[in-house]
């Protein structure tokens, strides 16, 4: 069962351009995921053309199957690390599971997700009951040569090993720098959000 936390007030955030960057600061996802903005903007679109527009609101139930496209810029013979991570497990304000992965795909050709080798399986977002706005943030890095990751690999529907991930500490590990490309979606509970945890193996960590 997902923990559920009094309400609490969230900050308003305003519109921002993709181009200006300025919702990294804005959201807060500077400092609290990574250190910088990145340079470029990954394009992501939901089924039913839904667009991931720097800290837009999606819900989990438009976003619980993944991505129908994702694109960022790159070079033939680039491999890259993607992930989707939110900091606001599982809450903003009270962040004790900080970072939750719910996507980790590494040794990926150019933006050919599904020729990458997948770490962490695709999970929609799952922010629990009066829990406020999560940041939902998606990062590329380039890599500097082919990975040999040690970390266990995860499937779709565990919650289990997913929290108090770092992406900056596994970036740091394989020497990944710091991200190339990147986007942000706001999503809040709904109720999909109590039909999926009553599948999903019991958090623990």
């Amino acid at each position: 069962m997902l923990l559920q936390l009094n309400s609490i007030p969230v900050r308003k955030v305003l519109p921002q351009t993709i181009d200006g960057k300025a919702y990294w600061e804005n959201l807060g996802v500077v400092p609290d995921v990574i250190d910088a903005a990145p340079p470029e903007s990954i394009t992501i679109e939901y089924d039913g053309g839904l667009a991931v527009v720097g800290g837009n609101e999606l819900t989990p139930t438009q976003v619980q199957n993944e991505p129908v496209k994702i694109e960022w810029p790159f070079q033939p013979g680039d491999l890259f690390t993607f992930c989707l991570t939110d900091p606001d497990a599982p809450s903003r304000e009270v962040p004790l599971l900080r970072e939750f992965q719910h996507w980790l795909v590494v040794n990926v050709p150019g933006n050919d997700l599904k020729k990458g080798e997948t770490l962490t399986t695709y999970l929609g977002s799952q922010p629990p009951l009066l829990s406020g706005l999560h940041r939902y943030t998606f990062l590329v890095y380039k890599q500097p040569q082919y990975l040999t990751c040690d970390e266990d690999r995860l499937p779709n529907k565990t919650l289990k090993g997913r929290g108090k991930f770092s992406i900056q500490k596994f970036a740091a590990k394989y020497n990944l720098g710091q991200p190339v490309a990147g986007n942000v979606f706001l999503a809040r509970w709904d109720g999909l959000v109590t039909q999926l945890d009553g599948g999903l193996e019991k958090l623990k960590d």
